[in-house]
């Protein structure tokens, strides 16, 4: 069976690693690029406020090159599609078919993702779908992946959560509101190590800040929610490239 050539929509965390892993062990894909929308204001991407320089890092261990969408600033949802629009008819000029995502239950993303990417006839993978996400953290963790979170929201969760690693013990500290796999915009994550990377990435921890975001309207595609309306705060744990 030949390969198609896929385009990874990656965000750093846990949830795009895994469904890369699973693209990968498949066999059914060339992953030709790992594609994240960065706000270029502060190079860091968009809701994780991880700094550019650890997702090259990443993508240098992944031996997948990396491609960044960026965007000015807080952009309208229709700037953002227009962007996204262009970039990924780039993609398919180069020869990529298909877009994979680490999507798991929302089912009015998955059909805003779709109508998307109708648009540049690309077809939309989705290799952790219907998932159970308690079992999918197991797996990322018993797979060797280790990851740190690097955002929460404070109506979910509390500061204490931040910077904290993605393993077991923070599976049961959970509040029993929060998706394991924060599907719901809970947390964010970076992942530094597993078993599709070639050696981890080394960081430090630094500041942790508190930002408060107000926006109504439109669908945020890195909290995976549709029709945000958000007026709350979030923790960011920052995190500095050791090379």
């Amino acid at each position: 069976m030949s390969r198609q050539r896929a385009i990874m929509n990656w965000s750093g965390g846990k949830d795009s690693a895994l469904a890369l892993y699973y693209s990968l062990q498949s066999g059914r894909w060339d992953v030709e690029t790992l594609l994240t929308s960065v706000n270029d204001a502060y190079g860091r991407v968009s809701m994780h406020g991880v700094r550019i320089e650890l997702m090259t890092a990443q993508a240098d261990r992944l031996g997948i090159p990396l491609r960044l969408l960026r965007l000015a600033g807080n952009v309208s949802m229709e700037e953002y599609d227009a962007q996204m629009q262009m970039e990924l008819l780039e993609l398919t000029k180069q020869g990529c078919t298909h877009s994979i995502f680490g999507d798991i239950f929302l089912e009015d993303l998955r059909a805003y993702r779709e109508t998307q990417l109708q648009r540049v006839n690309l077809s939309g993978e989705f290799p952790l779908w219907q998932r159970n996400t308690t079992e999918l953290v197991h797996e990322f963790v018993d797979l060797g992946f280790r990851a740190v979170l690097v955002c929460v929201n404070e109506k979910q969760l509390n500061a204490e959560f931040i910077g904290r690693e993605l393993d077991l013990d923070l599976l049961k500290d959970l509040p029993r509101t929060v998706d394991p796999c924060g599907e719901n915009g809970e947390y964010h994550s970076f992942v530094y190590d597993g078993p599709t990377f070639s050696h981890p990435v080394s960081f430090t921890k630094g500041e942790v800040v508190h930002r408060t975001f107000t926006r109504s309207g439109g669908t945020d595609t890195h909290t995976s929610q549709t029709d945000v309306r958000w007026d709350t705060g979030f923790w960011y744990q920052d995190l500095l490239l050791n090379e």
